[in-house]
């Protein structure tokens, strides 16, 4: 019994054929490799500005101990003043800032 949709004198290929394998390849769901790059670049950036920002800002009085936001309310002022309090969001500042550099220095490209 012959295969459905294979004629007599047509060679039976295993799978799809050249130009149907092109558009898999294409459609495949992964991004070209200079936008994996520019990607990259831009997450590190973001990560690492980000990082030095919430590990500083804590420690800039005028940011930090004369801010309205905090002032007006004086619960959350006595736990944002408090020196632990600060040195935890430096460390996930100091966090992100690591994320960042080791996402810069595991990166892989992954090709098509």
């Amino acid at each position: 019994m012959a295969l459905r949709g294979a004629q007599e004198g047509e060679p039976r290929t295993g799978g799809a054929s050249t130009q149907e394998e092109e558009l898999h390849r294409v459609d495949s769901g992964i991004a070209p490799v200079w936008l994996q790059r520019v990607s990259l670049v831009v997450l590190v950036l973001f990560s690492v500005y980000l990082g030095v920002l919430v590990a500083v800002l804590p420690w800039w009085t005028r940011m930090w101990d004369q801010n309205l936001f905090i002032n007006s309310h004086p619960a959350l002022a006595a736990i944002l003043h408090n020196g632990a309090v600060r040195g935890i969001i430096s460390g996930l500042g100091l966090l992100d800032i690591w994320i960042g550099i080791s996402e810069a220095i595991h990166y892989r490209d992954h090709r098509p």
